[in-house]
């Protein structure tokens, strides 16, 4: 079974990828969306709380450069309800906590 980090870099990445192919038009992941998944997997990698991590925007400690959260946030909004159309499951497990 995945571990809660595990899924969060998979959905992150789910939604990264899915920002790239639709909102940008690009067939393979561009250097610039390629440098925000990668940071993002940092960050999760590193993440103080551990297995016990909330959801990032709700965290008190915010550890993304404000460069990246701004990314990471335009991202999300962007992504988010769009995901029940190219992932659903995915999006219905992300929305009922994984």
């Amino acid at each position: 079974m995945k571990t809660r980090i595990e899924k969060e870099k998979a959905t992150v990445e789910l939604m990264i990828r899915l920002y790239c192919k639709h909102i940008e038009g690009n067939k393979e992941l561009c250097a610039s969306c390629r440098s925000l998944l990668e940071y993002a997997h940092a960050r999760l990698d590193r993440c103080r709380f551990g297995e016990q991590k909330t959801a990032c925007r709700r965290c008190p400690v915010h550890c993304y450069k404000p460069e990246m959260r701004d990314r990471i946030r335009l991202v999300m909004r962007t992504m988010g309800p769009r995901m029940f159309f190219y992932a659903p499951v995915a999006a219905l497990k992300h929305l009922l906590g994984k």
